[in-house]
């Protein structure tokens, strides 16, 4: 091709990893002509081309000198169009994430584990909500109410999509029950298809293996734990030694998902699909073959709950061990594979082959199983919550106040319970869209004709009615928030003025303040979720006792709130995600939720959006391999945002040989601010100093940033305790202060750290230690 791209990987690298919304290779280069020299589309390496031949200024590449390249691997997150079906998976990821903030002190492996296997537990049940949602609304509402005779599915103004059922079969249940039970099916399917093909994408990836001469490889354990940061005995040479082995980012195990999450993903797809035969089948149970299908499906839910427990089901091995799981949990997880669409198939074959009716009522019969899920998730979330807090305490008070955790060591708890409301208002807003689409929602109690009339229980009622005073709540908090930042605004207005002048004080000073408010994501996330549970706990009780009735008065004007607006929820997400499967941009925007949430493995829940990091992990270990191929060359990792989290994990999975030849700049970085606190078992303790003592690392900061913060502790002239010796953070001003009669400049927030002077300043000083060093740039 015309023009000058260098495509050599001697002497100086400069690789540039984004953040969030998948900054475009030609953002990250700085450079309007990127070329695509390694990987492909979803994930590749790029460099700058130069239309006009080779360059000669001073940050221009040079063949086997210097050179800058980029990683972009946004198209993970945001580049496929099934990510607008991820929309509805938010639970599941949250869940994810509930699992790497629990505490892991030392003495309490035992007790950790037990409390893992009940996380793995509440994952595989939020499964059965979800589905168990949609399973309600076809099965019961459409299949079991709505066509049935004489009701609202079975009028002339019912869609003749669906009311030919009720002329058919009104009288004949089961038919109706099995036709409509293929819609749940279909959405476990979409979900099964989904997960098996990014789990084929990325998962089964194989973090590079080290070269002999680097020490020999982990320990695989000794098969007592079942997580994918076990601890793991072994090693030598000294406490030093030791306690770097210790190290959860440092295992290649943690990003080697492939196996562990091809079985819960068999588990949660067998519990899901036998639910549905479950509420096919249960309605006639008083029949000999209804019983044998019902005692069947409940089986093959029982036989899930059972291997979603056991610890080597989640367990991930040293993909450099060469160990493997045990060959009966294999033919187990195989067993299931097929038992749990065999006796589905059966279930259905048998219902519609017409099973006689054994039991009436207005909504849909069944044997207790919904009460059995509640009852569990309820006396999980109990036990989850004490040894949450036994740990924590096990982890003893933090002397430093650097690495104190967020939420008292909590945070794993309060994460899980936004999981499970979350899955609520999925699971609250299916089936009152589609008793409000084919009729009107109604409950058992209520007087008077059927008529258009879909019943909903009173405990789903209650549920919609805390849905209003959580909004009042959210209402709540936002008000103390803006007081809270009026607050700080007025304290640093003072200070600011000498820097920014009379004019210019309060304006940045309001940016400062608002930024600051990332601080307070602890607490906003533990009166919310306090709220919710506390209002969860009330109604309850009100609906098991039957104090009030949930369509009566006040309690009713709540619950019918409620009911709209998880309705409108549920329909909101299915526009969003409809013009997100058509729109880049949209893509783009929706899927920094996804950059954030999905950087940690699927460790407890299959059907999440997949990992990227699984992927990314081992493909910048190969470049920075072939970068780096002699003791001559220097890479230097520079990551923005949730890049720095992917290069500091990056580095600690070198080997020391590779470290040598690694340097480290990183900015706008939430490594301290918000991983340490939350995450404190793999970035909190000894997780941040390991990542110093392994390169050479220098870290950006601005107080505009409301992600990024000091990796350390603050050196910025307005700290109130300076951190004295920290060679690792520098201060930047931003907006940049303008001379005297100038305008102030546009602050710049969260991006635009590639452009700073002092960027290129500490790249420099990366890359030639000898430079004096400077802390703040005036």
């Amino acid at each position: 091709m015309d023009g000058f791209l260098d495509e050599t990987c001697g002497g100086v690298t400069e690789l540039r990893v984004h953040g969030v919304s998948g900054t475009p290779p030609a953002g990250m280069l700085n450079h309007p002509h990127p070329r695509l020299v390694a990987g492909d589309g979803t994930t590749g390496f790029y460099r700058r081309w130069w239309t006009a031949g080779r360059p000669v200024s001073d940050r221009a590449d040079v063949p086997r000198v210097r050179r800058r390249e980029a990683y972009a691997w946004g198209g993970l997150t945001s580049g496929g169009r099934t990510i607008a079906l991820w929309l509805l998976l938010l639970p599941f990821s949250l869940a994810n994430l509930s699992y790497f903030m629990l505490p892991r002190p030392r003495g309490g492996d035992r007790l950790r584990h037990a409390t893992e296997a009940a996380q793995r537990l509440f994952a595989l049940l939020l499964t059965g909500t979800l589905v168990g949602a949609v399973t309600r609304s076809c099965v019961d509402l459409v299949g079991w109410q709505c066509t049935a005779a004489g009701r609202s599915c079975t009028d002339e103004f019912a869609p003749e999509w669906l009311r030919w059922m009720g002329e058919m079969w009104a009288y004949e249940p089961s038919k109706r029950l099995a036709v409509t039970s293929l819609a749940p099916l279909l959405v476990v399917v979409l979900l099964w298809w989904i997960a098996r093909r990014t789990w084929r994408r990325d998962e089964r990836k194989v973090v590079p293996t080290p070269e002999p001469a680097q020490g020999p490889a982990e320990d695989p354990g000794d098969g007592s734990g079942g997580d994918a940061g076990d601890d793991l005995e072994g090693g030598s040479g000294g406490e030093r030694g030791a306690a770097r082995e210790r190290l959860l980012l440092e295992r290649a195990r943690l990003w080697h998902g492939g196996a562990p999450v091809w079985r819960l993903r068999v588990v949660h797809v067998g519990f899901a699909i036998a639910s549905i035969g479950l509420a096919v089948a249960a309605p006639f149970a008083g029949t000999p073959l209804g019983l044998s299908l019902t005692w069947a499906n409940a089986g093959v839910e029982l036989a899930a709950a059972v291997l979603v427990v056991l610890p080597w089901t989640g367990r991930r091995l040293d993909p450099r061990s060469g160990a493997r799981e045990p060959a009966w949990l294999r033919v187990a997880c195989h067993t299931l594979r097929v038992a749990a669409p065999l006796v589905f198939v059966v279930t259905f074959w048998a219902a519609m082959g017409g099973l006689p009716q054994s039991a009436e009522g207005l909504m849909l019969p069944g044997v207790g199983a919904g009460q059995v899920q509640f009852a569990l998730m309820l006396g999980l979330g109990a036990f989850i919550l004490a040894a949450t807090w036994v740990l924590a305490r096990m982890d003893g008070p933090c002397r430093d106040p650097l690495d104190r955790p967020a939420m008292g060591g909590l945070a794993a708890w309060f994460m899980l319970m936004v999981a499970a409301g979350s899955a609520n208002v999925l699971a609250l807003g299916v089936p009152f869209w589609t008793a409000t689409f084919f009729g009107v929602p109604g409950t058992p109690d209520e007087p008077g004709p059927l008529g258009r009339k879909l019943f909903i229980d009173d405990p789903v009622w209650w549920t919609a009615a805390l849905v209003p005073l959580l909004a009042v709540a959210f209402g709540g908090v936002a008000v103390a928030l803006w007081l809270i930042r009026r607050a700080e605004t007025r304290r640093l207005a003072p200070e600011l003025t000498e820097h920014y002048g009379e004019r210019g004080g309060p304006a940045v000073a309001r940016k400062w303040a608002l930024a600051a408010l990332t601080d307070r994501a602890g607490l906003v996330l533990g009166v919310l979720t306090g709220i919710g549970v506390a209002g969860f706990a009330v109604v309850t009780v009100i609906s098991q006792l039957r104090l009030y009735t949930p369509t009566a008065g006040f309690a009713g004007l709540l619950a019918s709130i409620g009911s709209w607006a998880t309705a409108a929820t549920v329909v909101g997400l299915a526009l969003l995600g409809r013009r997100t499967y058509g729109s880049s941009r949209l893509r783009r925007t929706v899927g920094i939720v996804w950059d954030v949430s999905t950087f940690w493995p699927r460790a407890i829940h299959p059907l999440a959006p997949p990992c990227y990091t699984e992927r990314v992990m081992p493909e910048l270990m190969a470049r920075v391999g072939r970068l780096a191929a002699t003791d001559r060359d220097t890479v230097v990792l520079s990551g923005h945002s949730q890049g720095s989290v992917i290069a500091a994990a990056l580095v600690l999975q070198l080997d020391p040989v590779m470290r040598g030849r690694v340097r480290l700049l990183t900015h706008g970085s939430p490594l301290r601010r918000l991983y340490a606190p939350f995450f404190p078992a793999y970035f909190g303790g000894d997780g941040l100093p390991a990542v110093r003592e392994a390169v050479a690392w220098r870290n950006l900061y601005r107080l505009s940033d409301p992600i990024g913060g000091p990796a350390f502790r603050r050196v910025d002239p307005l700290a109130a305790e300076p951190g004295r010796g920290n060679t690792v953070d520098r201060f930047c001003w931003d907006p940049l202060r303008p001379a005297p009669g100038d305008p102030l400049p546009e602050a710049r927030w969260h991006s635009g750290y590639w452009l700073d002077p002092p960027y290129h300043d500490e790249l420099a000083r990366l890359i030639t230690p000898s430079l004096p060093p400077d802390r703040t740039v005036r």
